[in-house]
């Protein structure tokens, strides 16, 4: 289980990030991190990543703390980020070097079979579409058997068609390997069709806000009336997270935090 204690992120210029944030999150669970612009939710997905230290509180994992890069943690950034000197496996394979050069060939070659390029390894990037080298990013963060995996809005920058595939290929690898996922999203629709929790942040400093399961099952149909209902929930909570309040606690953690 990843576990967040009373974190907090202050910056040397006095910006208060992130404020007080209890959260805790399953084994094998997939949540979504949303909310308005400069609510803290890249920020806490670096702290989680151990990129950079927090100002109060702690991050566990399985009861281990987090202090720094954690070989458990894997990260998905934005952009794909690829190496231009390797090739598309050797992009995949760059983070286990360390295992017999047999059990990592073949790992990769998985990983690219997982997300429908397998026949593309011998290619360098500069060849492949966005979505194609984002489908190489999330292959190299899945080959070494991540503990709980960090997406940062890893899809904002696709087409629909191209984000849809890539939401099926995402899922079909953690069906896979059952890692705790946490994803940053804008996307409502994107939280609805990948996660088991929307936690809805609020800004100006960060804090966690109001939390919407989302017990649907999987496949999921957009257009399906518990899909809609959920898009609704989370709205009503975007909502109620950028209205201006006198310092009070929502209503839905009055009495205790369910995070």
């Amino acid at each position: 289980m990843l576990n967040i204690e009373k974190l907090s992120k202050t910056y040397a210029d006095g910006t208060r990030a992130l404020e007080a944030i209890d959260l805790a999150v399953q084994s094998a669970e997939i949540v979504a991190l949303i909310g308005g612009s400069g609510c803290g939710k890249t920020t806490l997905l670096r702290l989680i990543a151990g990129l950079d230290r927090p100002s109060a509180g702690a991050i566990a994992l399985d009861g281990e703390p987090i202090t720094g890069p954690h070989p458990g943690v894997g990260l998905v950034f934005q952009e794909p980020r690829l190496l231009p000197w390797l090739d598309v496996a050797g992009n995949v394979g760059f983070g286990v070097g360390e295992l017999p050069r047999r059990e990592r060939a073949e790992r990769v070659f998985h990983a690219l079979e997982r997300v429908g390029l397998a026949e593309h390894a011998r290619r360098w990037p500069r060849e492949l579409s966005g979505g194609q080298q984002q489908r190489v990013s999330i292959a190299r963060a899945f080959v070494a058997n991540p503990r709980v995996l960090l997406l940062d809005e890893p899809f904002s920058a696709l087409d629909a068609f191209t984000r849809k595939d890539l939401h099926r290929h995402l899922l079909a690898l953690w069906e896979e390997v059952r890692p705790t996922v946490l994803i940053v999203t804008h996307d409502v629709a994107e939280a609805v069709a990948l996660a088991d929790r929307a936690i809805v942040m609020r800004p100006k400093p960060g804090r966690l806000d109001e939390s919407v399961a989302l017990d649907l099952a999987r496949p999921r149909d957009p257009s399906a009336p518990t899909s809609e209902a959920a898009t609704r929930r989370i709205l009503g909570a975007l909502d109620r997270s950028l209205r201006p309040r006198d310092g009070a606690r929502t209503p839905e953690l009055a009495g205790g935090s369910s995070f």
